[in-house]
């Protein structure tokens, strides 16, 4: 075996040390290097499957090359296709700016995509999209995969009055917030300290449950619990998150996450 391959087969052992289930957090101290998350949040205004043939068929494929995954995810009681949610989980910052580059002189990317770009020229099928781009976190540097048949993913967005509030968030989730939501049942995919994005300053995390009723049970337990209780009330978390906003998605059949 090389040895870049026994490195990294050794780091995923680390990864999942001690691990009861598919989504176990890393053992603490484990140097991996930490994942760039990119969201794109689609407002709607055509027809959605327009714009999921392009992401499944054209986009995906050729991100794929490069090993980037990408989560799609529409909202969870959806009656009208009015937004998409798309994650794109690049192994790095380099391979980010790398994509940004070689995507646009990939000629199976253009070919599978030049259907979609002249169709939607002229009858765009949204309005426009935000992006956030983010940093993983040091506590989970990697994202966790959600066990199969996962119905309810739960998007969540704090923001902060200003930087240092949030910097003091990031930090709270790090060292303790993070390991709590596991011990209450909250599952994590991944965890985002938003580098630029349409609010700022801000963080956004992706987690999963199996339904409605395991999410609320989830966080009442975490919520009621003496950790919490302790944890919320300390002097360096004061006035870290002063807005939180939830959004339950469920996963498009064609999402890798």
């Amino acid at each position: 075996m090389k040895r870049r391959n026994f490195i990294r087969l050794s780091a995923l052992a680390g990864l999942l040390a001690g691990a009861k289930g598919v989504n176990a957090l890393p053992v603490s101290g484990n140097k991996l290097k930490k994942e760039i998350y990119e969201w794109r949040i689609y407002n709607m205004t055509g027809d959605a499957s327009v714009l999921d043939t392009y992401l499944e068929k054209a986009l995906t494929p050729a991100l794929n090359k490069y090993k980037v995954k990408v989560g799609a995810f529409k909202l969870f009681k959806e009656e009208s296709a009015v937004k998409r949610f798309y994650l794109f989980v690049y192994p790095s910052i380099e391979t980010y700016h790398q994509v940004q580059k070689k995507i646009w002189e990939d000629k199976t990317y253009l070919a599978a995509s030049k259907t979609y770009f002249d169709q939607t020229a002229s009858a765009p099928v949204y309005s426009h999209f935000d992006t956030y781009l983010c940093e993983a976190f040091d506590r989970l540097p990697v994202m966790l995969p959600a066990e199969k048949n996962s119905l309810l993913y739960e998007l969540r967005i704090y923001k902060s009055p200003n930087e240092d509030a949030n910097r003091r968030k990031v930090r709270m989730f790090n060292v303790e917030e993070i390991d709590l939501f596991h011990k209450k049942g909250i599952q994590s995919v991944c965890y985002g300290d938003i580098l630029s994005g349409p609010e700022m300053p801000a963080l956004m995390y992706l987690t999963w449950n199996k339904n409605q009723e395991s999410r609320d049970a989830a966080w009442k337990a975490f919520g009621s619990s003496e950790e919490w209780n302790k944890m919320k009330v300390k002097p360096e978390y004061a006035y870290t998150a002063t807005k939180v906003e939830s959004i339950y998605l469920a996963p498009l059949a064609y999402s890798q996450i």
